[in-house]
């Protein structure tokens, strides 16, 4: 039987790591800076360093319920391992700073975030801690400087506390916030347009001929660029006419980036290719990826267009592995590598030599990774029903059931899902 994946004789195919650093050497960022309130700032790309306006903590303080005493001060121990220490008027809480300096040899009473008052250096929890009168007899910590927060000792005023090209997260927020940070510089959010090509698409809720085939991929890839943090820009779908397509490169043009779908190979409906060779510019054509035959990376009207392919798995693959870190470093980001670790299969495969696979796959009660029922591109609900890809190295290989494989989990490409 012949393989319909099987490379071409004669054929040049470009590796994917060699296609990925062309990328990644190629492209810088695109989007410009502007300031947004600390508030706004989820998601979005630093473009500069966030420097702390002020320590963090802002005074030593301490990071527990008890009393605070000075080390030096402690008297020596009774037969019960216990000391006993007059106890000062006052308390010290949160916002509500000890008045006076604590006297030498007295404790005072201390509540967690208060700013540890002059003349103590150490804290006891109030757990080991007992009141007679006026007096507080307790077990001392282990050293000097227990239970305290030092000054600045998560940042002080200045620090660059995140570098550009980061993607800021919720838990960013905080850190930023503590340090007194009110307003970011960051890039403004990567425009991506998305296209999808074909006489045989027709749109979910369209009268249905039996014919056509709906558009699969352009809600998929609308999506996945929103979940990636940049901001998608709808340009509907084209017929396979060379005058239309152009038309809507064109509107795409005032997008940041051109994500399209189908028409990429050589066919005689292959427009997307035609145009990028005449009009545009291809920098990267027919990349040695299973699922993702063929594939197209150039430019029209100096915008970086990615021509994926039609069949919507790899759409998604290609996405992924090539538009996804591409399109973080055009929007400011760093280059993203997919993080995935080595798990071990549940499933046999005998791979030929000269191209990376990726394969739908998800983990098994058994903590094994299994893969989709069928390899064929065009099975959707294989996307659905995975929650990530094994990626096999473009040598030749047999896989048998508990070798380890690398398995790169939704999260491991930035996303949700499963």
């Amino acid at each position: 039987m012949d393989d319909c994946y099987a490379l071409p004789a004669g054929t040049e195919w470009t590796p994917v790591d060699v296609a990925l650093d062309r990328l990644r050497l190629s492209l810088g960022p695109v989007t410009p800076y502007e300031e947004v309130p600390l508030a706004e700032a989820a998601g979005r790309i630093l473009a500069l360093p966030a420097v702390a306006q002020r320590a963090n903590p802002p005074v030593t303080n301490s990071a527990v319920d008890g009393y605070a005493f000075a080390w030096s001060a402690l008297p020596a121990l009774d037969e019960t391992g216990m000391v006993r220490m007059p106890l000062a008027e006052g308390r010290a809480a949160a916002g509500h700073p000890a008045p006076d300096p604590l006297a030498h040899g007295h404790a005072i009473r201390i509540l967690t975030g208060a700013a540890l008052p002059e003349g103590a250096d150490t804290i006891v929890l109030q757990e080991d801690c007992a009141l007679e009168g006026a007096t507080l007899r307790f077990r001392p910590p282990g050293k000097a400087g227990a239970n305290r927060r030092r000054a600045g000792e998560d940042a002080a005023k200045g620090d660059a506390l995140l570098e550009p090209g980061r993607r800021l997260a919720a838990q960013d927020l905080a850190r930023l916030a503590v340090a007194g940070v009110a307003t970011v510089g960051v890039r403004r959010r990567l425009r991506v347009a998305v296209l999808s090509t074909g006489d045989e698409l027709v749109q979910p809720g369209d009268p249905d001929n039996g014919v056509g085939i709906f558009d699969a991929n352009r809600p998929m890839l609308l999506a996945l660029i929103e979940a990636l943090g940049h901001q998608p820009v709808d340009l509907g779908a084209v017929p396979d006419d060379a005058d239309a397509l152009r038309a809507a490169l064109d509107e795409g043009a005032a997008a940041d980036a051109i994500l399209t779908t189908g028409g990429a190979s050589a066919g005689d409906e292959d427009h997307v290719s035609r145009l990028l060779t005449t009009e545009g510019a291809v920098s990267t054509w027919r990349i040695a990826v299973k699922p993702g035959r063929p594939l197209a990376i150039g430019t029209w009207h100096g915008k970086t267009i990615f021509g994926l392919p039609g069949n919507p798995v790899a759409a998604w693959v290609c996405a992924l592995v090539f538009a996804r870190p591409a399109l973080s470093q055009l929007a400011g980001g760093r280059w993203e590598t997919p993080r995935g670790y080595e798990i071990p299969a549940a499933f046999e495969k005998r791979k030929k030599a000269g191209r990376r696979e990726y394969l739908r796959a998800r983990i098994d009660e058994d903590g094994r990774v299994e893969v989709f029922r069928s390899e064929g591109s065009g099975l959707v609900g294989g996307l659905s029903w995975a929650e990530g890809l094994v990626e096999l190295p473009d040598e030749a290989m047999t896989v048998r059931p508990d070798d380890p494989v690398r398995y790169i989990p939704w999260s491991g490409f930035g996303i949700g899902g499963g």
